[in-house]
Order: structure tokens, then sequence, then C-alpha cells
């Protein structure tokens, strides 16, 4: 047993060692400093959006001691994602998993380096899940929650799997309380569209709106119970010039069905900013459709 356990704790030691390099300290806020994963060997870092409160000044701290100098390239706070460009040349780029295999219970360490030297905390992974909708709006390609002790300054570190490859980027801010990871292949869609435009770009309608039950003859016909029910219409907003009115009930964007708002954000992704669509609602109990441009949010 004694073996065993001697075994395990060097191996945990040595997956420190192999992803340790690929680990950064970021300098963005007043209060201690995060954690930041080396995406490429040319200096460009992700972070969490949450811990990079000033777009100048900032500095990342390397795994050989040196602090450089960095630039904000862009963020999304939906998804609570931000990427940096460091002055620094041959970084060590982290090796990323896949999600085959990963399952409810398996040993994962969250790494971070708040400071000048790498920090770790073990952990299981406690509950996964298909695709996930952030609470600002974000995508996710899978719910992926551990009971890993978030340190401070852990968020925008690593997590890491048994093979020392790493899942995804932990986060402390986006549901309260809750350990979750960013999975790796969110985090390249995310990073890749930050690194080519600067931003994520989201569809925008420009209403208010809250579900409501539909009529049961109506709720059959359609083939669903429950549609939005708009509340608010924004003057001057892509909603009010496709014509939307205050009670309108939409059922449907671009041929996909609205029944909660996560279905019309979901809709509203950023190849469609600029787009003509087809939003099907309910008006006076009757359903029509109106053709609305879908503008940019801010």
């Amino acid at each position: 047993m004694n073996q065993v356990l001697s075994d395990m704790s060097n191996a945990l030691a040595a997956m420190v060692e192999l992803v340790g390099p690929g680990v950064v300290a970021v300098q963005a806020r007043r209060r201690l400093p995060a954690s930041g994963i080396v995406w490429s060997p040319d200096g460009v870092i992700v972070t969490a959006h949450h811990v990079v409160e000033s777009d100048e000044n900032i500095s990342v701290g390397l795994a050989d001691g040196r602090s450089v100098a960095a630039r904000l390239v862009g963020r999304d706070p939906t998804t609570d994602l931000a990427v940096l460009r460091a002055e620094a040349a041959d970084l060590k780029p982290a090796a990323w998993a896949g999600a085959e295999g990963l399952r409810v219970g398996h040993l994962v360490l969250a790494l971070g380096r708040p400071g000048e030297t790498v920090m770790a905390t073990l952990g299981v992974i406690s509950a996964l899940g298909e695709s996930w909708r952030t609470p600002a709006g974000g995508q996710l390609d899978r719910y992926l929650q551990t009971d890993v002790v978030m340190y401070p300054g852990f968020s925008g570190g690593p997590l890491v799997d048994a093979e020392g490859k790493v899942l995804g980027l932990n986060t402390s801010a986006l549901l309260r309380g809750i350990s979750l990871t960013v999975p790796a292949p969110t985090l390249r869609k995310v990073a890749e569209t930050l690194l080519a435009h600067g931003r994520v770009r989201r569809g925008y309608l420009g209403v208010g709106s809250q579900p409501v039950r539909l009529p049961a003859a109506l709720a059959k016909e359609l083939g669903q119970e429950t549609g939005l029910l708009l509340v608010s219409v924004e003057p001057d907003s892509p909603a009010e010039k496709g014509g939307l009115l205050l009670g309108d009930i939409i059922i449907a964007l671009g041929g996909q069905p609205i029944r909660h708002v996560d279905d019309l954000l979901a809709s509203l992704s950023g190849d469609r900013v600029g787009v003509s669509a087809p939003v099907r609602i309910v008006r006076g109990g009757k359903v029509q459709e109106q053709k609305v441009v879908i503008g940019e949010r801010d």
C-alpha cells in the first residue's frame, strides 16, 4: 500500500513538473495576481476575463522567473475568457487533452501560479454534462465541474488530467461557489476568434422577454408548449425596425423553435449579425412571420 501511495504521489509531482512551465502569473488587477495558460510559443496567453480588471499595465510572470509586459488582445465576458500577448518567445505551450473517456470521479489537478512558483490542488470530476449556456449567455461545449479548491489566484489556470494534459481553464466566476472549467474545445474557438477579430460577435434583437405558456390548441398545432412574450422593445432596435411589438410571443427564429430565453440567446449567434432572419410570432392569437435584420451586441 505504501508503494502504491508513493508511486501515485510521485506521478502527481511529475505532472506538475510537466505542465508547470506552461502556467504563468497574470498581473492585471489590484489584488492578488491570477493565473494564465501559455497558448503558443510566441507569447499568447489565455486567462480568465474576470481577473483582467485593467486593459493596460498588464504583466505576466513566467516560469523562469522573468516578468514581461503584456497587452490585452480581446475578451469574452460570456465565457469568462481573455487572451493576452506577452512580450516573450520560446514559451512552452500546454498539451491539450480530448474529452474522450472523461468520467465523473476521475482524478484531476488544478494548477495556478499566483506568485513566482506553481501551485497545485487535487480533486475529482464531480459533474459532467452536455453543452451548457452560462448565465451571461456564453455557450460552453460541455459542463465540467470539479471539487478542486480554487485557492486565491487559481482562476485562469489549467485543469490537468492523469496523463498531464490540460482539460480546460478553471474559473470561479461563472457560477458562484462552484469550480467550473471552460473545456478545451470552447477555449480553442473563443481564443481563435479573439486572436482574429479581438472580440466575439453576438447577435442582438433589443427586446426584453419572459417565457409564457401557449394556448392548448396552439401548442398542439406548433408542437411546443411555451414561447417568449415580449415585455419590452427598445426604440430603434432591430426588433422595432423589424416590426416586432410589445405583447408579441416569439415562437421561432431562423427556423429554430424558441421556448425559453436560452433558445433565443443560442439563436443570436455571431454568424447571424447583419442577416435578415424570419421571426415567427403569435400576435392576437394568430401565427405571423416578420423579417428582422439581426444587430450586433456592443
